[in-house]
Parts: structure tokens; C-alpha cells; sequence
């Protein structure tokens, strides 16, 4: 068996060090590669065939595609990316106050069984009861 065994410490470490500097380069080739496809989709300003032309572009010629559409729309990026992120706080928000009930107002059945908890603790009187319901009612 003249087979030759490559062993962990034949790899020289400046070797390492290039392997680990290329793995960093394709993820972050990849990250870019997936954050320009998620804003060719997101924005609204695109036509329809307009965002199948990036995306033929970026699919089949993939680097040059890429750096041509960050060059042409790199700028404006960023102020989707905020846009859409403040949307959608906008949206968890509303959710948040929907689901705790923050927005809606009391109806007026609760309204008047607090009024009348604070005639029977005697804060006010019956006739500050009278007219609060009738504020109430009408």
C-alpha cells in the first residue's frame, strides 16, 4: 500500500488559515446573494418584469448580477430593510394592543358597573350618580 495518509499536522497552518478565509468569503457571498434577492422581491417600486430581469440577471450570472445590482441599487437598500422592519413593528405593535385590548373602549355596560361601585363605596352621590349615567347613556 503505497497509499500516501495525509495527516492533520501536514496541513500547514497559513494552509488552515486560507481554508477558513475562504469558507468566511462563500457564506458571506451567499448572504449577499440572498439579501439581494429578498429586496428584489420587496420592493414595491419594481415592476413585475423589472424584478424578473434582476432575478434572471442574478441566477445566471451570478457575481457580475449581484455587484451590477448593488452598484444600481445598493443605496436604497438599506431604506427598504428600515421600512420594512418598521412595518413590521408597526404590525406587532397593533397586534400587541389589539390582543390586550388597549384600543377599544369600555363598553357601557362596564362603565356603568363602575360608576355604581363608586356610589355603593360612597364616593359620590345620587344624584352625581344620575348624571354621570345619563353622560353614559347617551
Amino acid at each position: 500500500m503505497s497509499a500516501h495518509v495525509l495527516l492533520a499536522y501536514d496541513y500547514p497552518l497559513l494552509g488552515a488559515f486560507w481554508t477558513i478565509l475562504w469558507i468566511v468569503l462563500w457564506v458571506a457571498w451567499f448572504i449577499l446573494l440572498f439579501r439581494v434577492i429578498t429586496d428584489i422581491f420587496r420592493d414595491d417600486a419594481l415592476s413585475g418584469w423589472a424584478k424578473a430581469g434582476w432575478l434572471v440577471f442574478t441566477i445566471l450570472l451570478p457575481f457580475l448580477g449581484v455587484l451590477v445590482y448593488v452598484l444600481a441599487r445598493g443605496r436604497s437598500m438599506g431604506a427598504r430593510e428600515r421600512r420594512h422592519l418598521q412595518a413590521q413593528q408597526e404590525a406587532f405593535d397593533h397586534y400587541i394592543r389589539e390582543a390586550a385590548g388597549g384600543t377599544s373602549r369600555p363598553s357601557q355596560a362596564d362603565e356603568l358597573m363602575k360608576l355604581s361601585e363608586v356610589r355603593a363605596r360612597g364616593d359620590i352621590t345620587d344624584e352625581e350618580y344620575r348624571r354621570a349615567k345619563e353622560k353614559i347613556l347617551h
